[in-house]
């Protein structure tokens, strides 16, 4: 037996988009894949505008708080989100760097356009680490691609 894929999503205040990575990547993977998110600067809370663009995809983030990057941890892939040269290396893993707008303020179409970005991307990526994955409907779309 394989062990899990694990994902490490980055931004600097791990409130925003790695913590939308991270809500989406466990939505369609399941306990298939471990999901991290973190980042160089935590902030407080999640921004209030992603929890509400989730919510209204019927995904909470009830359970997420902005926290800082573990030293010790092992990832099989990380994507990093906007957090530059703050962001740590983790031997071995696989880097994607995912240019995105951070939603912080953002009108709610905005919000919902990088989520979107977010999901298309997650999707790709778990097709990649785990090639016998069925994948639910995508929140944003219902469509299975």
């Amino acid at each position: 037996m394989t062990e899990r894929p694990s994902i490490l999503f980055a931004c600097t205040a791990n409130a925003g988009r790695s913590v939308t990575g991270k809500v989406l990547a466990e939505h369609y993977a399941g306990d298939r894949v471990e999901v991290f998110s973190a980042g160089s600067q935590p902030g407080e809370h999640v921004h209030p505008e992603v929890a509400v663009a989730l919510a209204d995809l019927g995904l909470s983030t009830a359970a997420e708080s902005p926290k800082g990057f573990d030293p010790d941890g092992h990832y099989t892939a990380v994507v990093t989100m906007g957090c530059g040269d703050a962001c740590p290396y983790y031997a071995g893993a696989r880097y994607e760097d995912w240019e995105l707008d951070d939603p912080k303020g953002q009108d709610p179409a905005t919000v919902r356009r990088i989520v979107g970005e977010i999901d298309v991307r997650v999707r790709i990526l778990l097709a990649e680490l785990v090639p016998d994955i069925e994948l639910p409907p995508s929140v944003l779309t219902g469509d299975r691609a």
